[in-house]
Order: C-alpha cells, then sequence, then structure tokens
C-alpha cells in the first residue's frame, strides 16, 4: 500500500537525492536502499557537482548515448550490472542497444516506465540481472502489464544468490553479457 521505498541506486547523486528526498516528505515511511558497497569504489560511479546541486531523485534513468528510432534492444537493469553493460556499450560502438536503469522499483513509477518502455516502440525488451532467475526483481516487474513483453536474462535458478567462486560467477557474468549483446534474437523464459 504505498507504505515504504525499495530502491537499487548507481549513481552518488540518487543516493543523496533519495536521503534528502526521504527528509524532507512531510510524512515518514521507511526506504530499503540496496546498493552495493563495491559501486563506492567504482571508477565510472561519480556525479558531477551540478547533479548533487541541481538534480532531483530520478526514479528511472534512460540512456542519453542513444537515439530512439535506431534502437533495436531495449535493455533494462538495476543496480551495479548498469556499469558492466554500460562498458560493454561503450567499447562495442553499440547505439542500437539501449540500457535504462530502474532505480526505484517500489512503488513502481508506472507512468515514467511506461513513457520509457514506449519510447523504445518496436525494439526488443530485455530485462537482466545478476541473480538466478527465481531472485531478484523481475517476478516483481511481471505484476504490472507493461513488462508482460520483457524477456529475461538471468542465471539459472538456484538454492543461492551466488556460486561461491569468482571463476564460475565471472563465467556466468560474461555469457550474461553476451546474451545481452548478441546479434540473436533472445528467448523467452
Amino acid at each position: 500500500e504505498w507504505n515504504f521505498v525499495v530502491a537499487n541506486l548507481t549513481t552518488p547523486a540518487n543516493i543523496f537525492h533519495a536521503l534528502r528526498r526521504q527528509v524532507k516528505w512531510e510524512f515518514r515511511k521507511p526506504l530499503v536502499i540496496f546498493s552495493p558497497k563495491s559501486l563506492l569504489r567504482h571508477p565510472d560511479c561519480v556525479s558531477s557537482v551540478k547533479e548533487l546541486a541541481e538534480g532531483s531523485f530520478q526514479e528511472i534513468i534512460d540512456d542519453a548515448d542513444v537515439k530512439a528510432p535506431e534502437v533495436k534492444r531495449l535493455v533494462m537493469c538495476s543496480g551495479k550490472i548498469f556499469y558492466e553493460l554500460k562498458a560493454r556499450q561503450k567499447k562495442e560502438g553499440r547505439t542500437d542497444l539501449a540500457i535504462v536503469r530502474l532505480e526505484q522499483l517500489y512503488p513502481m513509477p508506472e507512468e515514467q516506465s511506461r513513457q520509457i518502455i514506449a519510447k523504445y516502440k518496436g525494439a526488443e525488451k530485455v530485462w537482466i540481472q545478476e541473480e538466478p532467475k527465481n531472485m531478484g526483481a523481475f517476478t516483481f516487474l511481471r505484476r504490472y502489464e507493461h513488462f508482460n513483453e520483457f524477456k529475461l536474462v538471468a542465471r539459472k535458478s538456484s538454492a543461492s544468490p551466488a556460486t561461491g567462486y569468482a571463476s564460475v560467477h565471472a563465467q556466468e557474468q560474461k555469457a550474461l553479457l553476451d546474451t545481452v549483446f548478441s546479434n540473436d534474437k533472445i528467448e523467452s523464459v
């Protein structure tokens, strides 16, 4: 019943504005942030002074590096996997693939997500997550009909969120990115 906020934030400015919004609201409700510590050290996870001073909280962050009519695949994600996706997008010079971050998972920014999805009309729609298929945000997103067209790219279902081996994790992570960046149509889950 909209009684708390769940976010997976990817920029220092967005964390700042989420906390600021929390304090400025005239009412109180819990804020749950799922951002990992590793983003504190990530060299690309930075915000400008202007973003901090003049910006505001963004529930969704669109891909500013692509032109919507050229996009053939819309990739939505949440959290730190964005930085791996963005690095690969730049490395390959891909402008036919848009990477959109869903920063606030609950309450779902329904109107904003509908508008962004509509902006990339005709593009193949993919949700990527690091978590196994039976975990992560995708099962929650499927409750919203505008996410029904999305195909899932994730690790196989598992009882544990991690493999326990860094080498296996790296192989699985590479496979996820290879799937998203392939030119082949992605199969449904």
